[in-house]
């Protein structure tokens, strides 16, 4: 089951999906994205993990700002994963593209981030158990003013909409409170 958990910052995505994955698993495995860049950035991670400790709910946690789609196939092809219930869980998956979008070397960056977006979808309609992926939405806000923050808002807004369309759940994350999109989406 491929889950996806979007909304605005600080609008309650990763507690909701911490809980969730508790509901729907015995253990579970982070994916964490985020790199540590400087002493803001440090104390948010530290505060994640800190939450998860906390839950009572055990975490085996793995950091990992790039490998995201190689840990899926690992952790898939893993039995004891699949035979304990083990829920994967990724946040997030905007930091994982920007790290992308961001990467030295990146001749093309467009084509080249929506090609790992592309082998991340192919790798989550194959993976055989749970995966919960939190990520945000950037659209909502004004045209970014240059066009690295455009070509990361377009890119974004593909790698959410690809995501979604292989998700078997969607929730939306505003103030706290969870809403179930897909189920409730119109269809031709």
């Amino acid at each position: 089951m491929i889950v996806l958990i979007t909304g605005g910052a600080r609008s309650g995505k990763s507690t909701f999906a911490e809980k969730y994955a508790a509901h729907l698993g015995s253990s579970g495995v982070y994916i964490a994205t985020a790199q540590i860049t400087d002493e803001e950035m440090e104390e948010r991670i530290l505060h994640h993990r800190d939450r998860r400790l906390q839950s009572g709910f055990p975490w085996e946690t793995i950091e990992e700002p790039y490998g995201l789609t190689e840990w899926l196939a690992k952790l898939g092809a893993q039995k004891d994963i699949q035979e304990q219930q083990t829920v994967i869980l990724v946040d997030c998956l905007i930091l994982w593209l920007s790290n992308w979008l961001l990467h030295d070397g990146e001749e093309q960056p467009f084509e080249q981030v929506l090609q790992h977006v592309d082998r991340l979808v192919t790798k989550l309609k194959n993976y055989p158990g749970t995966v919960l992926l939190v990520t945000n939405e950037v659209g909502d806000g004004l045209v970014p003013q240059h066009p690295l923050g455009r070509m990361f808002r377009d890119l974004a807004g593909l790698m959410n909409q690809r995501v979604a369309a292989a998700a078997d759940q969607v929730f939306l994350v505003t103030a706290g409170i969870p809403v179930e999109l897909k189920g409730q989406a119109f269809r031709f």
